[in-house]
């Protein structure tokens, strides 16, 4: 699923006035590419990671994603973007501690309108592909950070996404499971077809990918 975005530009009213987070932004990502945004704090990069996945409706510009233009979508058409097209995988895991790693991602499942005996089938094999099949009836607090992530990554792929997001996926780990994370989410990028943007602060990572593109103050500077 390729990537169009022309001149984005996002802005937010403060006390002190308006404060322009993404300015005239331009960003081309290939059709099951791999893409890394990086930038200091406050460049904007989890901004854009927001508006191309819908969380955050489109103020100026223009944002392709596939056939789908972002512009006129609101409301409900937002979150049916979100549920058809993106899987989402955030720094803070955002995992429900009630539930067990199996109960989290078929709940992901369930908002993508999976049936009962799918979802179930579903979260098994994606815990599987994430290395913890023997952890689906554990609930978050009887995992590592490392552990907790790989969750969030399977419960990401529930609803077969074409665009898979991460925002600071690492940014909660040791370098260990920072390493295995990312490499997990490039070995199922493949394996499932995706196109991944992956936004870090962390320069390494983000020399990862064969494209990487740098935010500074909301504009693009690389």
């Amino acid at each position: 699923m390729a990537i169009s975005i022309r001149g984005l530009t996002h802005r937010y009213r403060t006390s002190e006035g308006t404060l322009a987070v993404l300015d005239d932004v331009d960003l081309d990502v290939a059709a099951g590419g791999y893409t890394a945004v990086t930038g200091p704090s406050g460049a904007g990069k989890s901004t854009l990671l927001s508006v191309l996945g819908g969380l955050e409706p489109l103020q100026v510009g223009t944002v392709a994603v596939g056939d789908t233009d972002l512009a006129g979508l609101r409301g409900d058409d937002l979150a049916a973007y979100r549920r058809s097209t993106v899987g989402f995988v955030f720094q803070h895991f955002g995992l429900l501690e009630a539930m067990t790693a199996a109960e989290n991602v078929e709940l992901a499942g369930t908002l993508a309108g999976l049936r009962a005996g799918e979802r179930q089938r579903r979260a098994a094999d994606l815990l599987e592909a994430v290395g913890l099949a023997d952890r689906a009836d554990h609930r978050p607090l009887q995992l590592s950070g490392g552990e907790r992530q790989r969750v969030a990554i399977a419960r990401a792929l529930a609803n077969r996404p074409r665009l898979l997001l991460a925002d600071e996926p690492t940014g909660n780990l040791d370098e260990a499971s920072a390493i295995s994370v990312i490499e997990l989410l490039e070995r199922l990028r493949t394996a499932h077809g995706c196109t991944l943007v992956v936004v870090t602060h962390n320069r390494a990572l983000g020399a990862r990918p064969p494209q990487s593109v740098a935010l500074d103050r909301g504009r693009r500077v690389s």
